[in-house]
């Protein structure tokens, strides 16, 4: 059960009738053809990986004071820092504390990057006027780039072997060689310690998906899949909980069902509370939801990367998911998502 001091007082949602509709364009991300999708490029030691075209740290933290600056809506907040000293933002829609909130998380594996390009492209999204009205019925927040120094290969440990070509290495763990997607309970490292302490303590957060990437052989009904998800399977959290968690994945489900070129499994996950989906919602009574792309951008062993002409319908993968659950919210359809496609929807497995 759930321990009563981390119970959560769900909040009455205001719901406001939408009808708004984002062209795929809006990314920035150029079409790509479905062909390229579920069967893409993967390395196969010779399929290009290069990290220079990827947002460096600095980089993106000078385009989110640019875009601070310009949205009035939005405000940055240091959360924290890394081992190395690198801050931590928080990308903040607040327009009102009854608005039920949601929280995007991405990179704890610094070598996840495309999803933090998904998220800014979102967050450039959310300054135009085809984002209008969202705002005012759902408070989002961001985390980008949140294991900095993995993202940098500023780390504490050896990269000697791996395998992307660029300015830099990228690597799942933090400088101290530790998996920050398994200090959800010990709560060691800095960056987990700023996550928990100043933002999942201190704001009411309904709901969160970690966005993360994993090998690019996994498989459904013998084609490759695009990405997996998966709703908290530890026994501590709340049923309501995982309720809430599995109407985010069914809104996810249909976004990507919808587009054409998407191609989803159920990952196989475990119930461990270090697992941040599974940690933060028997803690914090949050709705989280795991999403893991497919292909990572570099790693010490290849079979794990993916070329870089799979990296277009990735990130704009990623910008699905965020803008139609943060949509799903705003206009309350998420409280009638379906779940019962939880009950059919097959297992990834590994192609041998």
């Amino acid at each position: 059960m759930q321990n009563p001091e981390n119970t959560r007082i769900r909040r009455g949602k205001r719901v406001a009738a939408l009808s708004l509709a984002l062209g795929l364009g809006l990314s920035g991300v150029a079409a790509v053809p479905a062909i390229g999708v579920g069967n893409g490029p993967n390395d196969n030691g010779h399929e290009s990986v290069n990290t220079s075209i990827l947002r460096t740290y600095d980089q993106l933290v000078a385009e989110l004071k640019k875009l601070d600056a310009k949205q009035s809506a939005m405000e940055l907040e240091v959360i924290g820092q890394t081992v190395k000293g690198r801050d931590i933002h928080l990308v903040k829609y607040i327009s009102n504390p009854d608005n039920p909130t949601i929280l995007y998380l991405t990179q704890q594996h610094g070598n996840e990057q495309l999803t933090t390009e998904g998220a800014m492209d979102f967050i450039k999204a959310l300054g135009t006027g085809k984002m209008k009205g969202v705002l005012d019925n759902v408070n989002i927040m961001l985390i980008p780039m949140f294991n900095a120094d993995g993202a940098m290969g500023d780390v504490n440990f050896s990269l000697d072997h791996y395998v992307a070509k660029g300015d830099r290495h990228l690597t799942r763990y933090n400088a101290n060689e530790v998996d920050l997607n398994r200090d959800h309970v010990a709560k060691v490292e800095p960056e987990t310690k700023a996550l928990h302490n100043n933002v999942l303590a201190k704001y009411d957060i309904d709901y969160l998906i970690d966005l993360h990437h994993q090998g690019p052989n996994s498989e459904v009904d013998g084609k490759l899949v695009s990405g997996s998800i998966l709703y908290p399977t530890s026994p501590n959290a709340d049923a309501e909980v995982v309720e809430g968690s599995k109407r985010l994945g069914s809104v996810v489900n249909d976004a990507i069902s919808a587009k054409g070129w998407g191609h989803l499994g159920k990952y196989n996950g475990g119930t461990a509370e270090t697992i941040g989906r599974n940690g933060i919602a028997s803690q914090y009574g949050i709705s989280t939801l795991l999403f893991e792309m497919r292909g990572m951008s570099d790693h010490a062993n290849r079979n794990y990367v993916l070329g870089q002409k799979s990296n277009g319908y990735l990130i704009k993968q990623t910008f699905t998911t965020l803008e139609s659950t943060a949509r799903a919210i705003a206009d309350g359809s998420i409280e009638t998502a379906d779940t019962s496609f939880w009950d059919t929807l097959p297992y990834q497995q590994t192609r041998r």
